[in-house]
């Protein structure tokens, strides 16, 4: 293992023996061998736990007369007479309690230890309890807990653990605007171990689930389990999308500023940053995948299987038909019983807006699958057929006569058509039915009008005009308001003497 390696792992160490340190009055008091009347050992590190528990109770009430007496009487409570001891002893276990937090001398406690990080032996003050006045004339000595205490109380909250992701993830963010890169590494590896306990957490409550859901009150428990972790999930993940854009921009504004070039170091380890936080947000995105499918799934199967036992249970003849038939009942408590069973009441209703509703009009013609132009049909239609057939000859003289004149776009050929002053042409529905044929038929040559019943077709006139030259019609993206009524896609279009197999 490298030096640097080294003094990583060995990065504040006396900080995490201070934390440790905290502790060690409740092992000590897990030392002391007292016993009560009866012979059974007093839980003296539990007792210990419970006075600081009281101290920081009365903290937050802004109570700041409590002695040794007070914590004598809230010991004797709490226990609810667990232990044979008379009224007096528990005066002298509180005291030896408070002397265990706070020595007679007044002086802080002191912690030894190795200091790994510095190679020298280290040593730790810290104070539990402190003295918070004076009664002289009653001579009682009133404590509150010191900023030491505090801080045990704080780590033994089960939030501690819930949100070590969370400070994990504000820890890294004052890394990394500090430019302690080498430190926020390690921060997002401690992050890694962080989700892995997570992962762990979720699948144990998976099994939870599918195994301890027997009633409706422990689904609603689990229920109300899973909103939390998925809401703590959520935040946790959006802190994450900002944490990448900040190293994003903190790579861009070193890139900028020729970093891989002037320190590759420091540049290597902010894109090593950049991999392992991709890495760690992948893993806790799977978290929150994972938490929705339980929620989503597990939670709804457990439903199911409390819903069918809850149906094996019943027992029809015993629950329903014994009761009709052995029992007495009046009317009203009879059709309560049946009314569960009996289907609903169903009434055919017509109602006179359905006069004014939307009509559904189709015409009936035979499903095709050529795609043939389309052709005049009945004797009374052959007028407007015709008018359409010419319409669209001269449309396509026109197109042929812009295109020689070197026109190639729609939006060019709508322009040559208003300085001819034939604007009225823009304003008729057939002038955009013209192009979107041509579209959709593109390319286009005279002997794709060509049939049985050539002089049927509507676009015989038009693709005549073609000879033998091919029409090639494409669409772009732009879209053009040619009138206050009508809106059309732009479309470029070319002539070619011969058809190009690759168009074919």
């Amino acid at each position: 293992m490298e030096a640097k390696e080294l003094t990583g792992i060995t990065s504040g160490y006396k900080e995490r023996m201070r934390r440790v340190a905290l502790f060690d009055p409740l092992f000590e008091l897990g030392r002391k061998q007292m016993r009560d009347d009866r012979g059974e050992t007093i839980d003296m590190k539990g007792l210990g736990m419970l006075t600081l528990l009281y101290f920081f109770e009365q903290k937050v009430m802004r109570n700041n007369k409590v002695g040794a007496k007070d914590a004598a009487v809230f010991l004797r409570t709490a226990t609810n007479d667990a232990y044979a001891v008379p009224v007096t002893h528990w005066d002298e276990i509180a005291s030896v309690i408070i002397k265990t937090f706070r020595p007679q001398t007044g002086k802080k406690r002191e912690y030894r230890f190795e200091d790994w990080e510095t190679g020298r032996t280290g040593e730790i003050e810290y104070a539990i309890l402190k003295a918070n006045g004076y009664d002289a004339k009653e001579n009682v000595q009133y404590y509150t807990l010191d900023e030491d205490g505090l801080e045990l109380v704080f780590a033994t909250k089960e939030f501690y653990s819930e949100f070590q992701l969370s400070i994990n993830q504000l820890m890294l963010r004052k890394q990394l605007e500090k430019g302690e890169f080498q430190s926020a590494l390690r921060q997002i590896n401690e992050m890694f171990v962080d989700v892995e306990a997570l992962e762990e957490r979720i699948s144990k409550l998976r099994h939870e689930i599918q195994r301890s859901i027997v009633s409706e009150e422990t689904f609603e428990r689990y229920s109300q389990l899973i909103e939390d972790v998925h809401a703590r999930l959520e935040r946790e993940n959006e802190e994450f999308k900002e944490l990448r854009e900040f190293v994003t921009d903190s790579r861009e504004r070193l890139y900028e500023k020729d970093a891989h070039r002037r320190e590759p170091k420091t540049y290597g380890l902010i894109l090593t940053i950049v991999q392992r936080l991709e890495q760690v947000h992948y893993s806790h995105s799977d978290l929150l995948r994972q938490i929705i499918e339980l929620k989503t799934q597990t939670l709804r199967a457990a439903q199911e299987a409390l819903y069918h036992t809850g149906i094996d249970a019943f027992n029809f003849n015993q629950e329903i038909v014994y009761r009709i038939v052995g029992t007495p009942l009046d009317p009203d408590t009879m059709k309560g019983m049946l009314h569960p069973f009996l289907s609903i009441q169903r009434a055919a209703s017509w109602s006179p807006f359905a006069v004014f509703a939307e009509q559904n009009i189709r015409e009936n013609r035979e499903a095709s699958d050529d795609f043939d132009f389309m052709k005049v049909e009945g004797e009374a239609r052959d007028g407007d057929q015709k008018r359409l057939k010419e319409a669209y000859g001269e449309m396509m003289e026109k197109l042929l006569e812009a295109i020689e004149g070197g026109e190639r776009t729609l939006s060019g050929f709508v322009e040559t058509i208003r300085i001819s002053g034939k604007e009225e042409l823009l304003q008729q529905r057939y002038f955009y039915d013209f192009w979107m044929i041509l579209h959709q038929r593109s390319p286009l040559q005279a002997e794709d009008a060509k049939g049985e019943e050539n002089d049927r077709h509507l676009f015989d006139r038009a693709l005549a005009s073609l000879g033998d030259r091919t029409l090639i019609v494409q669409e772009q993206k732009i879209i053009l308001h040619v009138t206050s009524r009508y809106s059309i896609q732009e479309m470029e279009f070319e002539i070619k003497e011969e058809m190009i197999d690759a168009i074919q």
